[in-house]
């Protein structure tokens, strides 16, 4: 009795299972073949799919965007505005105020009216003369030694613009100088008061 075989052999069965899944990896996909003989396909990875991504380099852009990200910067208007308001002050109180000018005349009234029966010349000179003067310094003084603080509070600060800091600078010297004046002024340092027969 002959016997016919019509089942494939092992080989052939190996390049044609070879076969299919070459082609549905070219075309990604993957069959695969069971011992039943039934295929399965599995869909290979999507391309740009966040889960197939390493951890670390989605950890690398996440860096890159937050150094790309501008941090908001201090602008340094209150810090301006400070310092030109200590180098205003300073300059008034090296010119004089209208404060300063009207508490000496106001000196120079108490002063008449102190001497005005039976003052000798020396009392006169110090109360009309002297006192308006000193009252004049001592306003002076107080406008210089405000612009000073806050001319150093302002160099003080950190991340300053230039600029500020060039102001703030103008105005701790102003304030410095005018402060020197008015301390000299109403001590008599620079200029003492006239004596009578002088």
């Amino acid at each position: 009795m002959d016997i016919k075989t019509t089942g494939k052999t092992g080989q052939d069965e190996t390049a044609e299972t070879a076969g299919k899944t070459e082609t549905a990896e070219a075309a990604g996909k993957t069959e695969r073949v069971d011992g039943a003989g039934e295929t399965t396909t599995d869909a290979g990875p999507l391309a740009g799919d966040p889960a197939e991504e390493p951890a670390g380099e989605l950890d690398d852009l996440d860096n890159d965007l937050d150094e790309e990200t501008p941090a908001v910067t201090d602008t340094g208007v209150g810090a301006g505005a400070a310092a030109v308001v200590s180098a205003a002050l300073a300059a008034v109180a090296l010119t004089g105020t209208w404060a300063g000018k009207v508490v000496s005349e106001r000196e120079t009234l108490l002063g008449q009216i102190k001497t005005s029966g039976s003052g000798t010349p020396t009392q006169q000179i110090s109360e009309i003369y002297g006192d308006a003067w000193h009252s004049t310094a001592l306003v002076n003084g107080v406008f210089a030694l405000i612009a000073l603080i806050v001319a150093v509070t302002v160099l003080a600060l950190p991340r300053r613009p230039a600029w500020v800091r060039a102001v703030a600078v103008a105005g701790a010297v102003l304030g410095g100088l005018g402060l020197l004046l008015s301390v000299g002024t109403y001590f008599d340092l620079f200029l003492s008061l006239p004596t009578a027969g002088s």
